[in-house]
Parts: structure tokens; sequence; C-alpha cells
């Protein structure tokens, strides 16, 4: 007789009870969206994406990390800034974001005390960016907001006592900071709610705030696991963790074949899932993210995906292309680097140990060389890297800190003589974010940009 708990295991990871529990979820996202169909409706990556029809979701990444609320962990991190989002609450008078958790919880660690986190940080923050406005703030709401079903008290107190140090490192970051109408306050649904709120902006436009409503799609399931009578077993927070059970299915490919996939039985849904990736792997199509150019510098900068720069490509002559690509290279000086063009370089990394310090001693020496003869040449340089996440932004943050001043003026055919620390690599860094706010690079590939700049050559390895 097998294992209960390795019994209990198969059940959870089952791609057909996982798909059945997710489409069971949405139907509650779909009451949300209808009860309040003019606020914008936003998946919290990477979960909510499963949770969110993308014909009804608003093009526009949200990314509120649960380990940025875990207990004694809590931050509100600058490279997750998601300043993005306050142009289209002004907008929109609010926003729904949508997300999920696994059993032992009703609201996942992002919604109960990352976003709280952020909607006070923010309405502080932006009060000391604008001191002389005294009247606006008035009224101005600066509390933290938390839900008392996840956190206690005490956690809320000791929460709290740490939003000085973080309204600090916002405003003195080089993001940009509008001056909104309302303060930000955050607003909890679970299934288990009776009754949605009554959300109506104020009549006088000033008074109030955005209601950020906070969704956790899943039912609360004691033991995470519930048989349905509809032939599977329910799953709570089943869009979490999807490498563990998807077979390569993405949430994209879900919503365009959902009907397909919930039709058909579980022992011919991997052999459909099989097909539906095949299928996706030689389709032309390519998903629709172009280059990003970094305002900060007027778009002489770009970060892009390297399928990005392949479906927006421009022929004229004022682009060039560093394309980063993580095929395996020989360490060889002529082989590992490819020229394509005069305006077009391929750079091959790697990962692990080796491949960071390849990365740090022929990568990005060689970017930054190539971007100052294109830079001088008049022709702005597109970064682009397989996920435009990481190593791109890193090797765009280089060419910023080298050729660019503190204010963003081109410094060729000079490079940048003041002190190089930290604080002016982050500040770069920011530049990028505020342009492009899924650039999430690994501390591992800062720390390389870090040391390009402050370790000497010879102890670089």
């Amino acid at each position: 007789m097998e294992n209960p708990l390795v019994l209990l295991r198969k059940e959870s990871l089952s791609v057909y009870n996982r798909l059945h529990s997710i489409a069971e979820d949405t139907l509650f996202i779909d009451d949300v969206h209808n009860t309040y169909p003019n606020l914008p409706i936003l998946p919290n990556l990477r979960c909510g994406a499963w949770y969110t029809n993308p014909r009804v979701a608003t093009n526009a990444p949200a990314y509120f990390k649960s380990t940025d609320g875990h207990y004694a962990n809590w931050a509100f991190n600058l490279r997750r800034s998601n300043l993005h989002l306050l142009s289209l609450l002004e907008q929109s008078d609010g926003m729904v974001i949508v997300d999920s958790t696994r059993s032992g919880k009703r609201l996942p660690d992002a919604l109960s005390k990352t976003l709280p986190i952020w909607c006070a940080v923010i309405n502080h923050a932006i009060a000391h960016r604008y001191p002389d406005l005294h009247d606006h703030f008035k009224n101005w709401d600066y509390a933290l907001y938390t839900p008392p079903i996840s956190v206690s008290r005490q956690e809320h107190h000791q929460i709290e006592q740490r939003l000085d140090e973080w309204v600090d490192a916002l405003t003195q970051s080089s993001f940009h900071l509008p001056l909104l109408r309302r303060p930000l306050r955050p607003i909890w649904l679970t299934p288990a709610t009776s009754s949605f709120p009554i959300i109506d902006p104020p009549e006088d436009n000033v008074t109030g705030f955005f209601p950020i409503v906070c969704v956790s799609a899943s039912h609360h399931i004691s033991q995470g696991l519930e048989r349905r009578t509809a032939g599977f077993t329910y799953v709570q927070g089943s869009g979490d963790d999807h490498e563990l059970w998807g077979m390569g299915l993405t949430p994209a490919m879900f919503w365009d074949n959902k009907d397909a996939l919930l039709a058909t039985s579980s022992e011919e849904l991997p052999n459909l899932i099989s097909r539906l990736i095949a299928i996706s792997k030689m389709s032309s199509s390519l998903p629709e993210d172009p280059p990003s150019p970094i305002l900060k510098v007027k778009g002489h900068i770009l970060v892009s995906t390297l399928l990005g720069v392949k479906s927006t490509k421009p022929k004229d002559d004022n682009a060039c292309f560093l394309l980063l690509d993580s095929e395996p290279f020989i360490h060889n000086d002529t082989d590992s680097n490819t020229p394509e063009s005069e305006t077009s370089l391929r750079l091959s990394y790697t990962e692990g140990k080796k491949g960071g310090s390849h990365f740090l001693t022929a990568v990005l020496p060689r970017a930054v060389n190539f971007a100052y003869s294109q830079l001088q040449a008049g022709r702005s340089v597109c970064v682009a890297c397989p996920d435009g996440k990481d190593i791109s932004v890193c090797v765009a943050v280089a060419i910023l800190q080298r050729y660019f001043s503190d204010s963003g003026e081109s410094l060729l055919p000079h490079e940048y003589t003041n002190p190089i620390t930290k604080s002016t690599i982050r500040s770069r860094l920011e530049w990028v974010i505020e342009s492009r706010p899924l650039a999430n690079p690994s501390r591992a590939s800062l720390k390389r940009v870090n040391d390009f700049f402050l370790t000497p050559a010879h102890f670089q390895r």
C-alpha cells in the first residue's frame, strides 16, 4: 500500500488537479472584476497570472514579493519599487491586485505585508518630497494598514518601527515620485469575504484614498487539499511554483487553451500539454516586449530581451545592438565574443562561478568599450539578453555609470570622473528600473558590476 504522504504529494502536484483548482478560483476573480469593472486588474507576478484572464488584465507588471513580507524580513525593496503603478492609480482611482497562497494562510505575505508596507512608505515619501505643500497633506493618511486576520498587533507594530528607514531610502533615491491627489490604502478580499465593500471616488477629488484591492484567489483549506464532486482534488494556491507541476505549461498557454485543457482527462492531459508546448516553440509569433529606452538618458541606452530585439529591430543607422546570449562559450578572446557587424556585437556568458568571472573580466569590458564607440558615433545602444531582466540590465548599468553624469547627461568623449560608489551605481540601476519595471538583476550579477568599478583589476576574478 502506498505511503499516504507520498499519495498526498502526488495529488498536490498533479497537473490535472492544479488546473481544475485554478479554474475554480478564477470564478471568484470574475466576481471581483464584475464588482469593480472600472478598476484595472493586475496579476501579482508570478502566481497571480494563473488566475487573471489576460483579456481583462491590465498590461502593467506588479511584483510584490512575499519574501519582502516574511516575518522579521520585512522590506521596501527599491529593486522592486513598483512606482510605475502610481500613474495608473491616478488615471483609474484605484486598482485590483490578484495573488494566491498555499495552505495555512488566507492571504499571501505579498498582499498582507509587502503591499501594505509599499503603500505606507509611498504615502510618507511623497509628503517628504513635497515639503512646501502643507495644505495638500493636511488630511493625508500616513497610517500603516495590515489585515488583522494575517498580521498580529505585535508584528504590525514591529513593521511600523521600520517605516522611517524605508522612507528615507526612497526619498534619497533617484526615483521620481509624482504628487498624488490622494494617499494609497490596501483593502483585502478572499473567497471567504461575505460582502464586497463599496468603492466610490470622493466627490471633491482630493480627500479619501486610492483603494488597492488585494485579492487572494484561493479558498482556505486547512489541509491544503479537498476532494471535489467534479472529480478532482482541490489544491489551495495551485498557481504557486508552477515549475514543480506545470510540465512547461505557462499561464498564457493555459488561458489560450483553457477549455481544451479542462475538458481533457487526467490520463491524456500530459500529452496535450506536450503538444501545446511544441506548438508554442514552433510559433513564429513573438511576445510583445519592445526594447525599453532609459528615459533618464533620453533613450540613448535601451534594455530588451533577445526576442524583443528581433521583433522590433530598427533598420536605421542610429541604433546598435549588444546581444548577450547564455550559450556556452570557449574561454578564448576570439571565440567567446563574435562581432556580427559594425553595429551589432554578440557576447556569450554562462552561469556559475566561472561564468561570473568571465562576465566580470571579459564581457563587461568589451561591452562598455563597444558602447563607447557606438555612442561616440551618435547611435543609441540597445542591450539585450534572454530575459531582459538580469545580465542586460547589469551591462546597461555599467555603461550608464561610465559614460553618463549623475544627472543623466552624456560625458562623451570623456568618462565619469567623480568618485564611483555603490550609491552611484545603485542610482543607475534605479534609472533602468524606472523605465523597465520588470528589471530584476540577481545579487551575483550586480556584485560583478560593483567589482568592475570598485575592485582593482589585479584582484578581479
